[in-house]
Protein backbone atom coordinates (compact mmCIF):
# COMPACT_ATOMS: atom_id res chain seq x y z
CA UNK A 1 0.00 0.00 0.00
CA UNK A 2 1.95 2.85 -1.41
CA UNK A 3 0.30 5.43 0.31
CA UNK A 4 0.10 3.91 3.75
CA UNK A 5 1.47 5.81 6.75
CA UNK A 6 4.13 3.57 8.35
CA UNK A 7 4.34 3.42 11.88
CA UNK A 8 7.27 1.65 12.94
CA UNK A 9 7.54 -0.48 15.95
CA UNK A 10 10.81 -1.65 18.02
CA UNK A 11 9.48 -5.44 19.02
CA UNK A 12 9.87 -5.47 23.14
CA UNK A 13 9.85 -8.49 26.10
CA UNK A 14 6.78 -9.32 27.29
CA UNK A 15 7.11 -9.25 30.82
CA UNK A 16 4.45 -8.50 33.59
CA UNK A 17 4.66 -4.89 33.82
CA UNK A 18 4.86 -4.46 29.79
CA UNK A 19 2.13 -6.44 28.66
CA UNK A 20 -0.19 -5.72 31.47
CA UNK A 21 -2.78 -3.99 29.11
CA UNK A 22 -2.81 -6.73 26.76
CA UNK A 23 -3.46 -9.56 28.96
CA UNK A 24 -0.97 -11.98 31.29
CA UNK A 25 2.88 -13.73 31.93
CA UNK A 26 1.11 -16.76 33.21
CA UNK A 27 2.60 -16.70 36.55
CA UNK A 28 4.49 -19.97 38.49
CA UNK A 29 2.40 -21.57 40.62
CA UNK A 30 2.68 -19.78 44.25
CA UNK A 31 4.40 -16.69 42.91
CA UNK A 32 2.20 -13.95 43.69
CA UNK A 33 1.58 -13.02 39.77
CA UNK A 34 -2.02 -12.56 38.70
CA UNK A 35 -3.23 -16.03 37.05
CA UNK A 36 -4.04 -16.21 33.62
CA UNK A 37 -8.19 -17.09 34.05
CA UNK A 38 -9.89 -18.53 31.46
CA UNK A 39 -13.02 -17.31 29.92
CA UNK A 40 -14.90 -18.81 27.76
CA UNK A 41 -18.51 -17.17 27.71
CA UNK A 42 -19.65 -19.81 24.78
CA UNK A 43 -18.09 -23.01 27.07
CA UNK A 44 -16.05 -24.27 23.73
CA UNK A 45 -12.68 -23.77 24.67
CA UNK A 46 -9.92 -26.23 23.36
CA UNK A 47 -6.66 -26.45 22.89
CA UNK A 48 -4.37 -26.86 19.57
CA UNK A 49 -1.32 -26.42 17.59
CA UNK A 50 -1.62 -23.52 15.46
CA UNK A 51 1.31 -22.69 12.66
CA UNK A 52 2.27 -19.12 10.98
CA UNK A 53 4.21 -19.03 7.92
CA UNK A 54 6.26 -15.77 6.98
CA UNK A 55 4.39 -15.85 3.64
CA UNK A 56 1.41 -15.24 5.43
CA UNK A 57 2.31 -11.46 5.74
CA UNK A 58 4.63 -9.18 3.80
CA UNK A 59 7.92 -8.76 4.91
CA UNK A 60 10.20 -5.57 3.19
CA UNK A 61 13.62 -5.29 4.01
CA UNK A 62 13.80 -7.81 6.47
CA UNK A 63 10.93 -5.43 8.33
CA UNK A 64 7.42 -7.49 9.16
CA UNK A 65 4.47 -5.69 7.48
CA UNK A 66 1.52 -5.52 9.98
CA UNK A 67 -1.77 -4.55 8.02
CA UNK A 68 -4.67 -5.96 9.74
CA UNK A 69 -5.77 -7.31 13.48
CA UNK A 70 -7.80 -9.75 15.11
CA UNK A 71 -9.70 -10.26 18.13
CA UNK A 72 -12.38 -12.69 20.07
CA UNK A 73 -14.61 -10.69 22.26
CA UNK A 74 -16.07 -14.39 23.40
CA UNK A 75 -12.90 -15.55 24.83
CA UNK A 76 -9.60 -15.29 26.21
CA UNK A 77 -6.60 -16.76 24.43
CA UNK A 78 -3.21 -18.19 24.94
CA UNK A 79 -0.15 -18.28 22.74
CA UNK A 80 3.22 -20.15 23.40
CA UNK A 81 5.49 -20.58 19.81
CA UNK A 82 7.40 -24.01 19.96
CA UNK A 83 9.44 -24.04 17.24
CA UNK A 84 11.39 -20.92 17.39
CA UNK A 85 11.23 -17.29 17.91
CA UNK A 86 8.31 -14.67 16.87
CA UNK A 87 7.23 -11.29 17.11
CA UNK A 88 3.73 -10.45 18.38
CA UNK A 89 1.40 -7.57 17.92
CA UNK A 90 -0.98 -6.13 20.39
CA UNK A 91 -3.73 -3.65 21.15
CA UNK A 92 -5.83 -2.98 24.04
CA UNK A 93 -9.77 -4.37 23.68
CA UNK A 94 -10.83 -1.06 24.69
CA UNK A 95 -10.07 0.43 21.14
CA UNK A 96 -11.74 0.45 18.14
CA UNK A 97 -8.88 2.43 16.08
CA UNK A 98 -11.97 5.37 15.23
CA UNK A 99 -9.26 7.70 16.40
CA UNK A 100 -6.27 8.64 15.70
CA UNK A 101 -5.25 8.22 19.27
CA UNK A 102 -5.91 4.58 19.18
CA UNK A 103 -3.17 3.62 16.89
CA UNK A 104 -0.63 4.63 19.35
CA UNK A 105 -1.66 1.93 22.01
CA UNK A 106 -0.34 -0.60 19.23
CA UNK A 107 2.94 -2.44 20.75
CA UNK A 108 5.29 -5.08 19.29
CA UNK A 109 6.07 -7.91 21.56
CA UNK A 110 9.14 -10.27 20.83
CA UNK A 111 8.09 -13.92 22.03
CA UNK A 112 10.98 -16.28 22.49
CA UNK A 113 10.51 -19.97 22.25
CA UNK A 114 8.74 -21.45 24.84
CA UNK A 115 7.59 -18.28 26.15
CA UNK A 116 4.46 -17.71 26.50
CA UNK A 117 1.56 -14.81 27.06
CA UNK A 118 -2.17 -14.70 27.52
CA UNK A 119 -4.77 -12.30 26.11
CA UNK A 120 -7.19 -11.13 27.86
CA UNK A 121 -10.75 -11.06 26.13
CA UNK A 122 -11.36 -8.76 23.34
CA UNK A 123 -7.19 -7.52 22.95
CA UNK A 124 -6.60 -7.03 19.60
CA UNK A 125 -3.36 -9.27 17.80
CA UNK A 126 -1.74 -10.13 15.05
CA UNK A 127 1.19 -13.19 14.88
CA UNK A 128 2.61 -14.20 16.39
CA UNK A 129 4.72 -14.61 13.35
CA UNK A 130 8.33 -16.38 12.96
CA UNK A 131 11.76 -14.34 13.52
CA UNK A 132 14.90 -16.26 11.71
CA UNK A 133 12.45 -18.87 10.16
CA UNK A 134 9.82 -19.97 7.52
CA UNK A 135 7.10 -21.04 10.05
CA UNK A 136 6.90 -21.32 13.29
CA UNK A 137 4.69 -23.99 15.33
CA UNK A 138 2.22 -22.17 18.35
CA UNK A 139 0.84 -24.31 20.85
CA UNK A 140 -2.70 -21.94 21.16
CA UNK A 141 -5.38 -22.60 23.83
CA UNK A 142 -8.70 -20.81 22.44
CA UNK A 143 -12.68 -21.15 21.63
CA UNK A 144 -13.36 -23.53 19.35
CA UNK A 145 -16.19 -20.98 17.87
CA UNK A 146 -13.06 -18.62 17.01
CA UNK A 147 -14.51 -18.43 13.71
CA UNK A 148 -17.80 -16.84 14.29
CA UNK A 149 -16.06 -14.58 16.61
CA UNK A 150 -12.63 -12.87 14.79
CA UNK A 151 -13.35 -8.96 14.15
CA UNK A 152 -10.75 -7.80 11.74
CA UNK A 153 -9.81 -4.10 11.62
CA UNK A 154 -7.98 -3.76 8.08
CA UNK A 155 -5.43 -1.02 8.77
CA UNK A 156 -3.94 -0.84 5.88
CA UNK A 157 -7.43 -1.09 3.32
CA UNK A 158 -9.63 0.94 5.21
CA UNK A 159 -7.37 3.02 8.00
CA UNK A 160 -3.98 3.54 5.21
CA UNK A 161 -1.70 2.57 8.13
CA UNK A 162 0.64 -0.05 8.32
CA UNK A 163 2.60 -1.18 11.00
CA UNK A 164 6.52 -2.11 10.30
CA UNK A 165 8.21 -4.41 12.95
CA UNK A 166 12.09 -5.01 12.63
CA UNK A 167 12.78 -8.27 14.41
Amino acid sequence: MGDARTIELRPEPATRESFAAYGVIPPVEGDGNPTADLVFTRDDGWVNFIEHTIDEIEVRAGRLQCELLNRHDTHTQTLMPMTGDTIVEVAPAEVDFSQPAHFDTVKAFALPQYSCVHLHRGTWHWGPYPVGSPNVRVFNIQARGWPTDNTVVALASDHSVVFEVAP
